[in-house]
């Protein structure tokens, strides 16, 4: 997961808590917890060793992640500054969720995770928002989204793994269809993806997105896009047009390089590629996620 460091100044006394030292089973594999040398007020949750979210526990606005920064980027110029109802489709630590609270008070929040061992440990480690400015509910991403009421979120986030894939239930074109009817008219569905040449799963996406929503815009680091690395791209779409000259600014204030494609330059980049859909039946349904929140 790409990460920008900061310089670190220490936590309050109170942000010096207990945590697990050693791995902690949960439901659907195993959570550990590393501290930062000299800095233990940031931390870095793994599952099963994989990197999933990084909190800093004196400041809940810091976001690590390069993703979750230009999602922020994309969700302050759609969305100004005030409360917001999200859904956040995929959980682990919450940070984008923390996030979003500590900026925006008087927000509502639902984040759904798969694991509902970690579900709790999230709970007992961190001190995340309380319900009702942000609930957890544990189940699958697409089964949850698909029960809740049509128009009822301005936010719909989606950062669903399994290990280091986003499982293909959650990015068929009917999967895209049930965010598009849970939120509001207008509203924001912001989608992290990770991106291998030759970008093929990313052009996918794409297609589906501009299939179901009026505009759509893709955001990452250069590199990335030219296929010379590995790494994450985020797609912001939405029936309003989205302010791309704002974002722009705003992605370019970031500390790492970041490039943006929409409208034609997004087409040409999608080519020939068409919106997967589901097969024929019951769509599968996740197993496993490695949650990158």
């Amino acid at each position: 997961m790409s990460r920008r460091r900061r310089a670190s100044h220490g936590p309050p006394t109170s942000h010096r808590r207990d945590l697990p030292t050693e791995p902690v089973p949960t439901s659907l594999g195993t959570a550990r917890l590393v501290r930062e040398p000299g800095a233990p007020h940031l931390v870095t949750l793994l599952l099963d060793q994989a990197e999933s979210s990084y909190l800093d526990l004196a400041d809940p606005t810091h976001l690590e992640f390069e993703y979750m920064q230009q999602m922020e980027v994309v969700l302050d110029a759609a969305r100004p500054a005030g409360r917001v109802r999200a859904l956040h489709l995929g959980g682990a630590a919450c940070a984008l969720a923390r996030a979003v609270d500590a900026r925006r008070p008087r927000s509502t929040q639902l984040a759904v995770e798969l694991d509902e061992v970690l579900a709790g440990l999230v709970r007992e480690w961190f001190d995340l928002p309380r319900s009702p400015r942000l609930r957890i509910r544990t189940g699958d991403a697409r089964a949850v989204t698909e029960s809740l009421r049509e128009g009822s979120w301005e936010v719909v986030v989606r950062d669903v793994f399994d290990r280091a894939e986003v499982p293909r239930h959650v990015r068929t074109l009917e999967a895209a269809a049930a965010v598009h009817r849970v939120l509001v008219p207008g509203g924001l569905y912001l989608v992290n993806l990770t991106h291998r040449p030759p970008l093929a799963d990313a052009r996918v996406e794409v297609a589906t997105l501009q299939t179901v929503f009026r505009d759509v815009v893709l955001v990452t680091d250069p590199a990335i896009l030219n296929g010379r690395r590995y790494g994450n791209v985020v797609l912001a779409a939405s029936d309003a047009p989205l302010p791309v000259d704002e974002i722009g600014r705003g992605v370019r204030r970031l500390p790492l390089p970041v490039r943006m494609l929409h409208g034609a330059e997004l087409t040409r980049f999608r080519g020939t590629s068409v919106p997967e859909r589901d097969p024929v039946g019951r769509p599968d349904r996740e197993t496993t996620e490695a949650r990158t929140s």
